[in-house]
């Protein structure tokens, strides 16, 4: 790795900039939010390298901002190979649609890697040990479990360089082919949308006419999951109109609240 004070290859960062940014991507879900999830946090840790990059360029600065407190559900401990990655493609001022795909495409499968890795592997195993330890009053059990979570946390140091120097050396392949890859990663990027959104979204009517269930009875045999996928079509013809996020989660939380009051859903 190089010094601190080094530039990277791309020229306008140092080593120590990249360090910084897997530093600050340990804060990824300080500002959290059912609209946007991750977004807040995301954005946050990259705006010093985008100081950097865009200096002057405030138009520049500002769509990068405005891409990235869009919509990421993501693995933290994985996050900042994403961040190093998409930070030098900015820093080359790769294609935008390009930059936005690939962050679409790809936090999505980070997320099921670095789940499935730490917390439905790593961490019961080690919670697991380190528990036997405890229950036998050895304070090597919350030792062991304290070093293996403070590895993992500064593992995002050397991933942010990780993802950073892959980014430098998938560049020139990007900017050949960036046309193709863009459609690509946003064709992708939609494939994860609509996984997320068949996996979060769940409505089944409980209307029964005489003995026969609409839910089971009716829709299920003609359409199953129509009334998910028309409400989900209905929020999103809603914002297109302009219609503010946070009046449609209210409406939809009152919508829960009544249909399942007179029994409906």
């Amino acid at each position: 790795m190089a010094s601190d004070d080094k530039k990277t290859q791309g020229g306008k960062l140092t080593s120590h900039d990249i360090t910084m940014l897997g530093v600050r991507s340990s804060l990824l879900q300080a500002a959290f939010s059912y609209e946007r999830m991750q977004a807040g946090g995301w954005a946050w840790a990259q705006v010093p390298v985008w100081k950097k990059i865009f200096g002057d360029d405030k138009k520049g600065m500002s769509e990068a901002m405005t891409d990235n407190m869009e919509f990421i559900n993501t693995s933290p401990p994985l996050v900042s190979i994403l961040m190093g990655l998409l930070t030098s493609l900015e820093e080359k001022h790769v294609n935008r649609q390009t930059i936005r795909g690939l962050k679409n495409g790809l936090f999505g499968p980070m997320a099921g890697i670095g789940d499935a890795i730490y917390w439905f592997t790593l961490m019961p195993i080690v919670g697991g040990i380190a528990a036997s330890f405890a229950s036998k009053g050895n304070i090597l059990g919350p030792l062991l479990f304290f070093i293996v979570y403070l590895g993992i946390f500064l593992c995002r140091i050397p991933f942010a360089h990780l993802g950073y120097n892959l980014g430098t050396k998938a560049i020139d392949v990007i900017q050949d082919n960036s046309e193709i890859i863009a459609r690509v990663a946003t064709i992708m990027g939609l494939t994860v949308i609509g996984a997320l959104i068949s996996s979060y979204v769940g409505l089944s009517l409980k209307l029964k006419i005489g003995s026969v269930s609409l839910q089971k009875d009716f829709l299920d045999k003609i359409f199953p999951n129509i009334l998910p996928l028309g409400f989900t079509f209905l929020l999103f013809w809603l914002l297109k109109k302009k219609v503010s996020p946070i009046v449609l989660i209210g409406v939809v939380f009152v919508l829960c609240i009544a249909c399942s009051f007179f029994g409906i859903m």
